[in-house]
């Protein structure tokens, strides 16, 4: 697939406010800090489609970009930041939620945790409330530059293991790098080939 174009809709805090259309949404998310931003700026080749910020939990509201004017990237809310108040990251998870599980456009989810650690308990966790609620997503391991190719199969495999203690069908996997743009091709492949079929 081509971008050959990406522009900025809306933003908002609740499902109700998305955009009025029947286009197909693919939404990214992430804890925060995991390169979501980078990511979805070499999707795209908008270098500043997503502000990219050093500090962690910047992205508060639901980013609506439609691409080739035939579907929405949807940029959703890091989750996990610990600074932030009782209060705020409950509010967080409620509009998280309720996109993920009331918006009848949202196509496929891709799920972006960071390829140099091991699996973290809120991952795995928010991995298993997709799955208890049967939303379809595919895992993204980001920043695969940053390791050995050596380190990031074991990694990859690693987390895969984990998961097959869980799941009988593990979901699709992407490993990225924002900065060498690798999986840009194979992430772009699947949502023409979802897309495709819709």
């Amino acid at each position: 697939m081509q971008i050959k174009t990406a522009e900025f809709v809306i933003s908002n805090t609740c499902v109700d406010q998305c955009p009025q259309s029947t286009f197909p949404e693919y939404a990214f998310i992430g804890r925060s800090n995991v390169g979501k931003s980078s990511l979805i700026n070499m999707l795209t080749g908008y270098s500043k489609l997503a502000k990219t910020s050093s500090l962690p939990g910047k992205t508060l509201l639901i980013n609506h970009f439609l691409i080739n004017k035939q579907w929405y990237l949807v940029d959703l809310p890091g989750y996990g930041y610990a600074r932030r108040s009782k209060k705020e990251a409950e509010k967080l998870k409620k509009m998280i939620t309720s996109y993920i599980l009331l918006r009848e456009q949202m196509t496929n989810l891709f799920l972006l945790v960071d390829s140099r650690h091991k699996p973290q308990k809120i991952d795995l966790e928010f991995i298993q409330f997709l799955g208890e609620n049967e939303v379809p997503f595919s895992i993204v391991f980001t920043k695969a530059d940053k390791l050995s190719r050596s380190s990031l199969n074991l990694n990859v495999k690693g987390y895969l293991q984990v998961l097959e203690e869980q799941w009988e069908v593990l979901p699709p996997h992407f490993i990225t790098s924002a900065e060498t743009k690798l999986g840009r091709e194979g992430i772009l492949d699947y949502i023409e080939k979802i897309n495709k079929t819709l």
